[in-house]
């Protein structure tokens, strides 16, 4: 009778428990085995990406790249480190965008020589919100046509020529007051001659104190293009926003003299409100002046600037080849002020042999470019005398290249040549302090030291 009533529970408890738990037990098994050929077929798809990392949800790797920006080798740390780990060809996530870095003459070629419709410019949100929306340097293939046509109209001959005298005179100025010191920051000098001149050429504007006013605005406004976009009092980013309102303001009162005739200067400015009284479609709006000037103020000041100290620091380190012009290239190469050129994907395609998907940033590295040994010869040495000869088409992109290549180019290298030349005339010098720790926080590569120098006049 007991057997058959533990018969009878097995049949009736038992049974249909064991029967669940191998059904539950089957189903796991199939899952976990569809789960691995899924996985399997996922990793063979993913493996088509470049090599890299996303990060962590949300922040990607975010805080490591502030944490370059923040540290004595600058932001570009944060992209060297990535190129030895995965190689010329890697991909990252910063401020919640997928960026592919990329480090080819081949592809800078694609994606810069000409204006592809596969993709279009793109910089990180802060700049693009400090700058304008408007600026030349955020605006898409068509947009940035009808404004570069413009803006070139301050780089024309004539108005190189006019430019250059302005410069020259504040070179000779400036180094007349040196005669009387013992040491001088080039970088300080630099900022302020360049600001000065480009002010000058743009806007007519030569009052010292507000020129001062605005140099410390725009100095904000430099200071926070890095900046985590958080619009909290006391942020680096909230103070460039309200630098820039700032400088907006400025601008709006003189455009409004100017239009009611109380001013009237031949400048930059100048030429495109004399464009907007025939109200064509030609004509530009207050927005598309305002952040182009800002641009134009921020972009010729800085990176001419930067350069000048670099050439200094250079040849200070080279003496032997003060007397050649050709120095010019090759500290451009070597001090590479843009680090990189980005382009975001308008649709899916691929790069390198790798995927990359709509709305990606693929950035060209022209600083990986610069010091790649397969494209130049000991890259880490300076050798003006690599461009005796011409380089290989799209090595040398320290003024980018194609459709968008800088405007200002021109009027750099004549900066950089008129500095130079008064320079090397005029004074011996000894660098003081050769500490090559960059400052935290610049976009472009600025020595913290500032290039201290002792001069002694020739």
């Amino acid at each position: 009778m007991m057997m058959m009533m533990m018969i009878a529970l097995y049949h009736s408890l038992l049974l249909p428990f064991f029967q669940l738990l191998f059904l539950a037990l089957l189903t796991y098994l199939v899952r976990e085995a569809l789960k691995s050929l899924a996985n399997g077929s996922r990793r063979r798809r993913v493996s088509c990406y470049p090599p890299g990392s996303s990060g962590l949800p949300w922040i990607g790797e975010t805080v490591a790249f502030i944490a370059a920006s923040n540290s004595s080798k600058g932001f570009y740390e944060f992209v060297r480190t990535r190129h030895l780990w995965y190689g010329d060809c890697f991909r990252t996530n910063i401020l919640g965008e997928t960026h592919v870095f990329v480090s080819s003459t081949e592809v800078a070629k694609a994606l810069l020589g000409s204006e592809s419709f596969e993709f279009s410019k793109r910089y990180i949100k802060s700049i693009a919100e400090l700058l304008g929306d408007e600026s030349l340097l955020c605006l898409s293939h068509d947009h940035h046509k009808f404004l570069r046509r413009h803006i070139s109209n301050l780089f024309t001959l004539d108005s190189l020529a006019s430019s250059v005298k302005i410069f020259d005179k504040l070179v000779i100025d400036t180094m007349g007051e040196w005669k009387e010191k013992e040491c001088v920051v080039v970088l300080d000098v630099a900022l302020k001659i360049t600001f000065n001149a480009i002010c000058k050429m743009l806007i007519s504007l030569d009052e010292e104190d507000k020129l001062e006013v605005l140099r410390k605005d725009v100095f904000e406004v430099s200071e926070a293009l890095l900046a985590f976009p958080l619009r909290l009092p006391g942020t680096r980013f909230y103070k460039g926003l309200q630098a820039r309102k700032r400088i907006m303001n400025v601008l709006r009162e003189e455009i409004a003299l100017r239009r009611k005739s109380l001013e009237c200067h031949k400048d930059f400015l100048q030429n495109l409100l004399e464009k907007d009284k025939s109200e064509s479609d030609e004509s530009l709006t207050d927005t598309q002046i305002l952040d182009n000037i800002l641009t134009l103020i921020i972009a010729g000041q800085v990176t001419t600037a930067s350069a000048i100290t670099w050439m200094v620091k250079y040849l200070d380190e080279n003496k032997e080849v003060q007397e050649t012009l050709r120095i010019v290239k090759e500290c451009l190469r070597m001090a590479t002020i843009v680090s990189w050129f980005p382009r975001v994907a308008l649709k899916d395609c691929q790069i390198e042999g790798f995927q990359i998907h709509k709305g990606w940033i693929v950035n060209v590295d022209a600083r990986s470019i610069h010091y790649n040994s397969k494209v130049y010869d000991d890259p880490m040495e300076f050798k003006p005398s690599r461009f005796n000869e011409d380089p290989k088409p799209y090595s040398f992109l320290a003024f980018g290249a194609g459709g968008r290549i800088c405007l200002g180019m021109n009027l750099a290298k004549a900066m950089m040549l008129v500095f130079l030349h008064r320079f090397v005339t005029s004074y011996r010098w000894r660098v003081t302090d050769e500490d090559t720790s960059l400052q935290k926080w610049a976009m472009f590569p600025r020595l913290r030291s500032g290039c201290p120098i002792s001069v002694t006049p020739v």
